[in-house]
């Protein structure tokens, strides 16, 4: 039986409820969303693979892919009724990892997402190792653990944790941060991001003043530092 987790982000009921039967009937387990909003929101279950729909009533697809890949790699198929070569060009640029095009085969979907699901399984590991095992990090299990000590972060700390490491040494700003961790129509301020940050800072580093992972880039935002170890 299957036991991944997929998130079909479509505003097509009838679409989405086939898909979603297709998938269940399959073992899957499936999360829906009718706007692009409510999907970013659902990201934060972290998902095995989306299914994503280009023409959103809120949001355009390639935005909200976009925003997914800058704090995931989990796996995106884009579902759509443009079929134009530029603009599929458009999805795998935006981050797609596969394109269908509407009027579509259910069963051919399922047996991409099976493909989809084997490749990243296969071919990579579920937890990250940082400054020769000092910051370990499980994305699946969704913990982390500092000199072999767990760490206790909220689900935000934990989202901007996985977003710095997915850009490593590149700078995120405030703005960015909000739109990965919060979703796109987050009304917040920059000073609550800053307060996350600062939390999860006094969890991971040993001096705040010359940190090893998070540091600050002054007038942009946030870059993460950590080195990766080889796997």
């Amino acid at each position: 039986m299957n036991t991944a987790r997929i998130l079909i982000i479509e505003d097509e009921k009838k679409i989405s409820d086939v898909i979603t039967a297709y998938l269940e009937k399959e073992g899957f387990t499936v999360d829906t969303a009718q706007t692009g909003d409510d999907g970013l929101r659902k990201l934060m279950d972290c998902p095995d693979l989306v299914i994503l729909d280009l023409m959103l009533p809120d949001m355009d697809g390639e935005d909200i892919c976009r925003i997914i890949r800058g704090s995931s790699d989990v796996p995106v198929i884009m579902l759509t009724a443009k079929s134009r070569e530029h603009d599929k060009l458009n999805g795998f640029s935006a981050g797609a990892d596969d394109y269908i095009v509407k009027p579509f085969s259910p069963k051919e979907l399922v047996a991409r997402v099976r493909a989809r699901l084997r490749k990243t399984l296969t071919g990579n590991s579920s937890t990250l190792s940082f400054n020769q095992g000092r910051l370990l990090i499980d994305t699946l299990r969704h913990e982390a653990i500092l000199e072999q000590r767990p760490l206790t972060l909220t689900p935000t700390e934990f989202k901007l944790l996985l977003a710095f490491v997915n850009n490593i040494q590149r700078p995120l700003s405030r703005e960015q941060l909000i739109a990965i961790v919060q979703g796109y129509d987050f009304s917040g301020t920059d000073r609550t991001v800053d307060a996350h940050i600062k939390n999860l800072r006094r969890k991971i580093e040993k001096d705040a003043g010359s940190p090893e992972f998070i540091r600050t880039v002054y007038g942009v935002g946030y870059v993460f530092i950590g080195i990766p170890d080889e796997k």
